[in-house]
């Protein structure tokens, strides 16, 4: 019966988005009808999953999605791992919070198109490169959603904690994280999404594969509209599908700690 009701809920949250992207892709081909646009101006959708299919058979496609996916993974395990632990401690001690606030703010407050040449510069054009863009692009909404949760967790708990002698440990580990793990993994849902666009950015600035170099390919030596499309589209996919990772995982943990 449980699973009955299961699938029941997925087709009930999935036919409203399949809904919404036929719409777009009815609105998408309406406007290439009406405004008889040419090919290298804006492709239709026909001409846009035709050169996506005969790059994918080509295997193009899964090469540069695939050093592209190593990158987000890499740059979302480094740059959130660090800002979980640096959110921690922000948010349990006010000296290191007025210590590393402003430098925090700074990096974020600076542009990573800007501090791309510099990393590669200083690290070269391999893949820690890469890695080091996407770790600070997500690095900072992580952090704060850490500390901000950590220190939202209810007075009433912590008091219990202590009531039953739980030692630092223990009360972060079995009371303040579990408490604030909605407000982390909601730093993780958007920080997954800077990731992607991170990594891009990262091969943009200087990469042998990616999707971001076969963006650079499509406008320029091959002046491949369809295939520009075809690669946002891919983009954008990738990061919905790591989006909807993230979400699941939340109502995995966040759920079983509730039912603790």
């Amino acid at each position: 019966m449980s699973g009955r009701g299961n699938r029941r809920r997925l087709v009930s949250q999935a036919w409203p988005v399949a809904l919404a992207g036929v719409a777009f892709v009815a609105v998408w081909q309406l406007i290439v009808s009406i405004g008889n646009y040419p090919t290298y101006t804006l492709p239709g959708p026909a001409v846009v999953l035709d050169r996506f299919l005969f790059f994918w058979n080509r295997g193009t496609i899964q090469t540069h999605a695939t050093a592209t996916l190593t990158e987000v993974a890499l740059g979302l395990l480094v740059g959130g791992g660090a800002g979980v632990l640096i959110g921690l401690v922000l948010a349990r001690s006010a000296l290191a919070e007025r210590l590393l606030s402003p430098y925090i703010v700074a990096a974020q407050a600076t542009p990573i198109l800007a501090l791309a040449p510099l990393i590669y510069l200083w690290l070269g054009s391999g893949l820690a490169s890469r890695v080091l863009i996407c770790s600070l692009i997500v690095f900072f909404p992580i952090t704060v959603s850490t500390m901000v949760g950590i220190r939202s967790v209810d007075v009433r708990l912590l008091e219990l904690a202590h009531s039953l002698r739980a030692t630092r440990r223990q009360v972060l580990m079995e009371f303040q994280i579990p408490s604030a793990m909605p407000q982390i993994l909601g730093g993780f849902r958007v920080g997954v999404t800077l990731a992607v666009v991170g990594a891009i950015v990262a091969e943009w600035a200087g990469a042998e594969r990616g999707l971001g170099v076969l963006i650079n390919l499509a406008r320029g030596s091959l002046f491949d509209t369809p295939l520009l499309f075809a690669t946002l589209l891919t983009i954008a996919a990738i990061g919905v599908a790591l989006y909807l990772v993230v979400v699941l995982l939340e109502r995995r943990l966040v759920g079983r700690w509730r039912s603790v």
